[in-house]
């Protein structure tokens, strides 16, 4: 007796049809007929009464169903007992930083396991595909709300100024907005990063002036570069300003009160991954 035959046992018996049972099995019709047949010659019993029109179940083919059912169940959990974990999905972007390397350091502490496959896309994608199931979390900021995925608040993520080296207000501890009015901002255009965007210029409306708008380049690397030789200055989030070299640029906090957008795990709202619990808890402990 093979599972295949009992596999194909349990589907005709659920069809009463060999044509339909086929096609759920995506084989011909003639292979299903053939195994069934093998099964009851290897049984001493017919398992269904044929006709020209219709099958049913005989006695015996009843009171195999049960069991047939049993068998294959008990079959997938010894598969399941021994296969590898299914790993974690997550959507990241560059600007996390030393956020997410210690996530993952304390992730791997949790769930040493559970191989994390990272990947990077702006934050419209990540969100659907969250609710698409294509990934099973992504770290978002000031993420607007989206059908079927729901954030979970993390915590919240400081800006700093980035300034040329050689500028004045580079050597202090903190810089208040107002003493940038007279520098070009270099900010990405609102399109890609509408929460940003507004965050800043809205503080520096706040703070009594309209900062005069510097060169938009394709990458945050490129505008430092053009920082590092032009009295320019931007925004980067402290946790991604640690992990970057960029000697020519320097990362001056913003005084009191600062800025800062909320970051967010956004998940299916229904059916969420079996690994969720473990990397919230290892978000716990690098936010701890």
């Amino acid at each position: 007796m093979e599972l295949r035959q009992l596999a194909y046992f349990v589907t005709v018996a659920e069809e009463l049809h060999f044509g339909r049972a086929a096609g759920r099995l995506h084989i011909v019709q003639s292979a299903v007929s053939q195994q069934i047949q093998r099964l009851e010659r290897e049984l001493g019993a017919e398992l269904f009464d044929r006709s020209p029109r219709r099958v049913r179940l005989t006695a015996a083919g009843e009171r195999l169903l049960p069991e047939a059912r049993a068998v294959l169940a008990a079959a997938d959990r010894a598969r399941a007992a021994v296969a590898p974990p299914a790993g974690l999905r997550i959507g990241t972007s560059t600007g996390l930083g030393a956020h997410l390397d210690r996530v993952l350091t304390a992730f791997a502490e949790h769930a040493s396991d559970v191989p994390v496959e990272l990947v990077s896309l702006p934050a419209a994608e990540r969100l659907a595909r969250v609710a698409a199931g294509e990934l099973d979390a992504a770290f978002v900021r000031a993420a607007e709300p989206v059908s079927g995925v729901r954030v979970l608040p993390l915590w919240p993520d400081p800006l700093v100024a980035a300034l040329p080296a050689s500028h004045p207000l580079a050597a202090r501890d903190a810089v208040g907005l107002s003493e940038l009015a007279g520098l070009p901002l270099a900010l990405t255009p609102r399109r890609t990063n509408p929460a940003l965007v507004d965050l800043v210029v809205g503080a520096c409306h706040a703070a009594g002036f309209e900062p005069p708008p510097g060169p938009v380049s394709g990458s945050l690397q490129d505008t430092l570069a053009t920082i590092g030789t032009r009295p320019l200055w931007t925004v980067v989030y402290a946790s991604h300003a640690r992990v970057l070299h960029t000697p020519r640029v320097a990362f001056v906090p913003f005084r009191a009160p600062g800025l800062a957008l909320p970051t967010g795990l956004a998940v299916r709202a229904t059916d969420p991954t079996p690994h969720l619990d473990m990397l919230l808890l290892a978000c716990g402990d690098h936010r701890n």
